[in-house]
């Protein structure tokens, strides 16, 4: 039997991709720090489809994270065939206000157990000559980011590590997308301690943007007209109103 493993699947972008593939008929594993968390997600899951949900609690801002989730999913006899890097979380501030420590929380959560479970998993979908991968990054990729330095930065790679691999295992019959959302009404901006921006799109229409592109192969997705429009601004004109809106966000803390 193949599963779908999601990390951060619990509650916005992450959950409803999960209802997305749950609602395909796939059967889902979900990882989240939050053991409350991860019992009503299942319960949810289980209840609105007819499928199987899998959960391990985990804490993917630690070394070792994505290890200890590959382990248990071969111990368990888990066959990963689809894999959502979804977990992430990002800090605003001048980057001489955030604390070194949980600076170092976010670089291990965003790069290092993404970048291992890329590694440890794509190995297996080599083996069996397809496989799935979908990296959650954002569209502050797309530029460097003045008062969120790192967790832009930190999204950069993701897009062109997504990118780069996707190069490589196209040969091998794997497939990797990359997301890249906008401002999302989600948890994400409670837990950055930040207002959510107006124009934030909702989880699920994110989700649903995201699953039809995934399903189609789309290389770098990115959900909403005004997302992509934006894209198209210089990267330095991009910059200065980054630097702008979050240095005004920041003024109201």
């Amino acid at each position: 039997m193949e599963y779908v493993l999601i990390t951060g699947g619990t509650s916005g972008i992450g959950f409803e991709l999960a209802r997305n593939f749950a609602r395909d008929g796939c059967n889902v594993v979900i990882v989240s720090s939050s053991s409350e968390s991860l019992h009503n997600a299942k319960q949810k899951l289980e209840d609105e489809f007819k499928t199987t949900v899998f959960t391990y609690q985990q804490d993917m801002g630690k070394i070792g994270a994505a290890t200890e989730i590959y382990n248990w999913t071969k111990e368990s006899n888990l066959r990963i065939s689809i894999l959502v890097n979804n977990a992430g979380i990002g800090l605003a501030g001048a980057t001489d206000k955030i604390h070194l420590k949980k600076d170092e929380s976010m670089m291990v959560l965003n790069i290092i157990n993404l970048v291992e479970l890329c590694k440890l998993y794509i190995s297996d979908m080599y083996g069996q000559g397809k496989g799935k991968i979908l990296n959650v990054s954002s569209t502050g990729a797309f530029q460097p980011g003045p008062y969120t330095s790192t967790y832009f930065a930190s999204k950069a790679f993701v897009l062109s590590y997504s990118r780069a691999i996707r190069y490589e295992a196209k040969k091998k019959g794997v497939q990797v997308s990359v997301l890249c959302p906008g401002a999302t009404k989600t948890n994400f901006f409670i837990r950055e301690e930040k207002e959510t921006p107006r124009g934030a799109m909702a989880a699920e229409e994110v989700a649903r943007f995201a699953y039809k592109g995934f399903m189609k192969n789309k290389e770098i997705i990115v959900p909403g007209f005004i997302n992509r429009i934006k894209n198209c601004f210089p990267v330095k004109l991009k910059m200065i109103a980054v630097a702008k809106m979050k240095n005004k966000l920041n003024a109201k803390i």
